[in-house]
């Protein structure tokens, strides 16, 4: 194996759901996403205790889904991006969820926030499709296939 000594196990998955659904870290998550990434703003939008704020913004960087980096030179302010670790894993789950709610908000309370393919430069609406017919894929239409694995694990 080339640099990894460990497989990615059920563990590593229940403690990465457990992380990013803690209420602030899954919001904080979504709102730098959705390009809200100063301290500031981010106390603001979310109505979060600077100490609160705090502690999930260095858990979150520890964690390796964000990196902070300074904005001004004269104090130690920071602002704070999704890194791409973040980006391969938690947008997909960010925008799921995120669509999930608005399609079920009522229509005064929807607050849509539309999402721009960068490579055809296009507003999209992301979904889960099948990898060999292209189609669209609902809840109802998957299902897990017996585990071709080995009896020894």
């Amino acid at each position: 194996m080339t640099g990894r000594t460990q497989h990615v196990t059920y563990e590593h998955g229940q403690a990465f759901l457990a992380s990013i659904s803690e209420r602030w870290n899954y919001q904080i998550l979504r709102e730098v996403f959705f390009g809200v990434s100063r301290f500031g703003e981010l106390k603001r939008a979310l109505g979060i205790s600077a100490t609160m704020l705090t502690a999930r913004l260095g858990d979150l960087t520890e964690m390796g889904l964000l990196q902070k980096r300074a904005y001004r030179p004269d104090k130690a302010w920071y602002e704070y991006q999704l890194t791409d670790a973040a980006r391969e894993l938690v947008v997909p789950a960010i925008v799921a969820v995120t669509r999930w709610a608005e399609s079920r908000a009522d229509a005064q309370d929807a607050d849509a926030r539309p999402l721009l393919h960068t490579a055809c430069g296009r507003e999209t609406d992301p979904y889960l499709a099948c990898s060999n017919c292209h189609q669209p894929i609902e809840a109802s239409a998957l299902v897990p296939l017996a585990s071709q694995h080995g009896e020894d694990s």
